[in-house]
């Protein structure tokens, strides 16, 4: 545990001139601002800082916009992207007047997610593990006006730059479609890029397991980092974007975390590995058991399974996820649990090693607020471990035939997934009591949360797509 005086140290022996306060809006996008380093100081960790919370997404409204943030000291860190010596620390909301936490903070939330994990009894930690896949550009532009709908994305790497692309030129080596798995320079552009990004990783403290290129021929990449406790790795999930893109930044390059940036390419998605523990031994393991699942294993994917549509709404939050999760591709539509499925929705990752038991929930994507998806899907599977849920009794698998292979008459006894945001919206609205438990997640806090995702997809449903002119400007 890092101390508020080991901050100040930490501070002064690298000359630190200036203290960045970062936190979580609601939607789960870094903030920020910033103040001298004579500010810093212990009682900083105790008083906090006042601000206006008016203007942040799903925060507080104008007439009721004062805010405290106070800092945690076991976030603090040296941001390697600053001209100016910088330190780095990751805060809690709260309100000004009594110290109440936030209800709204998703760092909260996520805390409170542990707290209710350990009053169970059933375990005292849940690891987390997210593999958060992204594209990397040689070039972005896009706009949306009352008379313009455009986006367009370039990689030197892609394979329609056979004659070159603007201020560049082919040389060849260029990755097919969904060709990008694996390849050697010099077809993978990114190699030094991405050792690059691991280095800054772990100098920040993220252990890094492997980074690769991904199946998207357009620059997809992806770099795995260990797992850790929900709120710690939920710290490093944005810390690890912010890392990725700056490093990107710095050599003219362009990341994005959507999920779905490129037509007719692989959708980056973001894995998410879970398993609970008590008294440092791991739960979900049985040598006996399918795919050497423990009894508790089971009912926990059988609590995803049946709360999956409501889940998608923090899991895929986005109108781009659904552009991702298609039904007929290598998509985890497949409301089912497999050993060996990766269009299954919970994949069981084959091991003999009880440490290393997990179940792996696929549909999410790195558009989700990280603090609320762990907490989401720890109570979804805590919701079926109390209640004794068997996936059989559902309908839910497991499933070891190849899907692909199904017919659409075997496939029809599958749940899918939903296919838009606002059916995942719906569900959520339909069911939302498990996240209740515990006051873990409140009522406020789905409400803005809904509320604030509806605007988002209004906001795409009343603007003509490019394709529509394709298809009806001579109609």
């Amino acid at each position: 545990m890092t101390t508020p005086a080991d901050v100040l140290k930490l501070a002064k022996e690298n000359g630190v001139k200036i203290v960045d306060i970062k936190f979580s809006d609601l939607p789960g996008t870094w903030q920020h601002f910033s103040v001298p380093v004579h500010v810093l100081t212990e009682d900083l960790f105790e008083d906090g800082l006042p601000f206006d919370g008016s203007s942040v997404r799903g925060f507080q409204h104008i007439n009721e916009s004062d805010m405290l943030i106070i800092p945690d000291a076991n976030t603090a860190f040296l941001d390697p992207f600053t001209a100016v010596p910088t330190l780095s620390l990751t805060c809690n909301i709260f309100h000004p007047q009594d110290k109440r936490p936030y209800s709204r903070d998703p760092r909260y939330i996520a805390q409170k997610a542990e707290e209710y994990l350990r009053s169970t009894g059933i375990a005292d930690t849940a690891y987390f593990g997210p593999e958060a896949e992204f594209y990397i550009f040689d070039n972005v532009r896009y706009a949306s006006t009352d008379n313009k709908q455009y986006a367009e994305v370039d990689s030197v790497e892609a394979a329609w730059n056979t004659e070159g692309f603007e201020g560049g030129r082919s040389l060849g080596h260029l990755m097919t479609v969904k060709g990008g798995y694996f390849p050697v320079a010099p077809n993978d552009t990114y190699q030094d890029l991405r050792t690059e990004m691991v280095l800054n990783l772990e100098a920040l403290g993220i252990k890094v397991e492997a980074h690769h290129h991904e199946v998207g021929a357009a620059g997809q990449c992806e770099i795995d980092y260990r797992f850790g406790t929900l709120v710690d790795t939920a710290d490093k999930l944005l810390l690890f974007k912010y890392v990725i893109k700056n490093t990107a930044r710095k050599y003219g390059k362009s990341v994005t975390f959507m999920p779905k940036p490129v037509y007719g390419d692989n959708g980056s998605g973001m894995h998410t590995h879970q398993s609970l523990w008590k008294d440092e031994k791991p739960l979900f393991f049985d040598k006996d058991g399918y795919a050497h699942l423990s009894k508790m294993a089971r009912h926990y994917v059988a609590g995803i399974l049946s709360h999956a549509p409501a889940l998608l709404a923090i899991a895929a939050p986005s109108t781009n996820s659904y552009k991702r999760l298609v039904p007929g591709y290598e998509a985890p539509v497949n409301l089912v649990f497999s050993q060996g499925n990766r269009s299954a929705a919970v994949r069981i990752p084959v091991s003999e090693n009880p440490k290393a038991k997990r179940i792996e929930f696929r549909p999410p994507d790195p558009t989700a607020n990280p603090y609320l998806l762990f907490a989401a899907l720890l109570m979804a599977g805590l919701d079926g471990v109390r209640r004794e849920l068997e996936p059989s009794e559902y309908g839910f698998g497991p499933v070891d035939k190849d899907l692909f292979s199904m017919t659409p008459e075997e496939l029809s006894e599958i749940s899918s997934v939903p296919g838009s945001l606002d059916e995942s919206l719906k569900a959520l609205e339909n069911d939302h009591a498990f996240l209740l438990e515990g006051d873990v997640f409140t009522p406020d806090v789905l409400e803005k949360y809904i509320e604030l995702k509806r605007e988002q997809a209004a906001a795409v449903r009343l603007r003509p797509a490019p394709i529509e002119f394709s298809m009806y400007y001579d109609a």
